[in-house]
């Protein structure tokens, strides 16, 4: 494929990121806005929709008042590189997943609609880009959204390969070692406490999980997730068990760790609330 270059004056070549939520800025409503760092300002789009090829699907770790909080970036190749952030128990982040849930071929163009809703919430309609048709699929309790995040990513990564109408994109990479980013992402999903992490770190005579090896940060993990578990089951072997079976095989087996713990933390849930 031949890529024309725009030479001359142009913006650096990072992602607009987009963020999601209901509000008025100056008089002017919106459902999602950019946000300027440096002037510490939201600035409202007016355009509710974007159409473009979904290309990646990601959790991410972000601090917010001094607390860990987990978004969904959706990633959508278009005239620019956009990521969508929202926050992961949001309307617009389940919304989106049902619907991008039907789709089988993302090597075709989406368009992505932010609607308002009441009381300050944003929920997402997706449309065929080339035949404007509603992806549509009903609401249900028993939804098992880290299967559907799981599932999503397996056809993500199968797809970019056929996309032919843009680049092949780089990811840029986290500024900080991958591992403590790791620990730090699982402690968040699993809203361990931060000093028991510290404290666990003193013990070993390191004040980061990157000084560590492989195994000690494995078994670290395997601490917090256990630990959260610990009152989830009526049988901590079943935990161990199905953590075993769960996350390390699944993990072994090339499956995202962060999306095959929240599948396990669900299971261990259904179970408790059969049980009672």
């Amino acid at each position: 494929m031949v890529i024309e270059i725009k030479l001359g004056l142009c913006n650096p070549p990072e992602p607009i990121y987009l963020y999601v939520n209901q509000g008025e800025v100056d008089g002017e409503s919106y459902v999602w806005y950019k946000f300027n760092i440096n002037q510490d300002r939201k600035i409202p789009v007016p355009q509710r929709a974007l159409t473009g090829y979904l290309c990646e699907l990601r959790l991410t770790t972000k601090e917010f008042k001094g607390k860990d909080n987990l978004k969904l970036d959706i990633v959508v190749s278009a005239d620019e590189l956009y990521i969508i952030r929202t926050g992961i128990e949001t309307n617009f982040a389940k919304s989106f997943l049902l619907a991008a849930s039907l789709i089988q071929d993302f090597s075709q163009p989406l368009i992505i609609v932010a609607n308002a809703g009441d009381e300050n919430t944003v929920f997402c309609n997706l449309y065929d880009a080339a035949t404007k048709t509603k992806i549509y699929r009903e609401w249900s309790r028993d939804l098992d959204w880290a299967t559907i995040i799981r599932d999503i990513q397996s056809l993500l990564g199968s797809a970019s390969s056929t996309i032919s109408s843009t680049p092949k994109l780089s990811v840029v990479p986290q500024p900080v070692n991958p591992q403590d980013l790791r620990v730090k992402n699982i402690r968040t999903l699993l809203d361990y406490p931060l000093d028991l992490v510290r404290e666990w770190l003193q013990f070993q005579d390191v004040d980061h999980p990157s000084l560590l090896d492989i195994s000690q940060i494995n078994e670290l993990i395997k601490t917090m997730c256990l630990a959260w578990a610990a009152n989830k089951c009526e049988y901590p072997n079943h935990a161990e068990s199905s953590y075993q079976n769960l996350v390390v095989d699944a993990v072994a087996n090339g499956g995202d760790e962060l999306t095959a713990i929240s599948a396990w933390m669900q299971e261990l849930q259904t179970l408790k609330t059969g049980a009672g």
